[in-house]
């Protein structure tokens, strides 16, 4: 027996999350379905981040293991054969048998896209939100700003989260625009590190930050939403279509 780790990449648009669910097409029921058809056993993977219905990916990991004999480096290339264009298996390796990519220390990076300029572009609008009010990046970074370092984060989670803890450690918040990544307009992307989020976190965050974008919310009021610990303190969810997990690093073991 050995287990085998999975950097997995998939447009999530036709799916409904990472996580199986009965009668519904997820990324994680695929996987299972393509890796079982391969290997001849029943394989059950577990992902480090259930991502959303819609939400992307360029790395999200994921574990299994397996009594097969086929290399570990291997299987990656096998798999892909099996899987549809949405999905592509970017590195296969084996792992320690304890690994596990939901209780390894790591760090998370999400991003979320939003097309702002005064008409949609077909090309971006699978994986990015279209905006077409103008926006300051500016005032965007500065509230961006006080979200950095380990707060409760319930004012950015959705309700319906099962998590008993909110409190969450964010590394990093960048708000990023590329004038030229368009004609007349641009590419603003929300750039977040941690060690964890919550449902519906960084799409709150992003519904935020527009709002603040857009001169509704002062750039310093983000402390007070997060002292208010509630819901209905942040702003809107921001659509699932532009965020994507950009990638999982974990902590080597000393």
């Amino acid at each position: 027996m050995k287990r085998v780790m999975l950097v997995v990449a998939y447009e999530g648009t036709e799916y409904m999350g990472w996580q199986v669910q009965p009668g519904r097409v997820t990324v994680e029921h695929v996987l299972n379905q393509a890796l079982s058809g391969l290997l001849g056993e029943e394989i059950r993977v577990i992902g480090a981040s259930r991502t959303d219905s819609g939400v992307h990916s360029l790395g999200n990991v994921a574990v299994f293991d397996t009594n097969a004999r086929m290399p570990a480096d291997k299987i990656s290339y096998a798999l892909n054969q099996r899987l549809p264009e949405d999905i592509v298996v970017q590195q296969s390796r084996e792992v320690a048998g304890d690994f596990h990519p939901r209780k390894c220390k790591s760090t998370k990076t999400y991003e979320y896209r939003i097309l702002n300029r005064r008409f949609p572009m077909p090309t971006f609008r699978r994986d990015t939100y279209f905006y077409y009010r103008p926006l300051d990046v500016a005032a965007m970074q500065e509230a961006a700003s006080y979200l950095v370092g380990r707060h409760d984060f319930k004012s950015f989670c959705s309700i319906h989260t099962q998590a008993r803890d909110t409190v969450r450690e964010i590394y990093d918040c960048q708000v990023i625009a590329d004038e030229g990544a368009v004609p007349e307009g641009r590419l603003v992307t929300i750039r977040v590190q941690g060690s964890g989020f919550l449902y519906h976190m960084v799409r709150i965050i992003a519904g935020t930050l527009i709002q603040v974008g857009l001169g509704e919310v002062e750039p310093a009021r983000l402390k007070d939403i997060l002292e208010a610990r509630d819901r209905e303190a942040a702003g809107p969810t921001a659509p699932a279509c532009g965020l994507t997990m950009m990638g999982i690093a974990f902590e080597e073991k000393s």
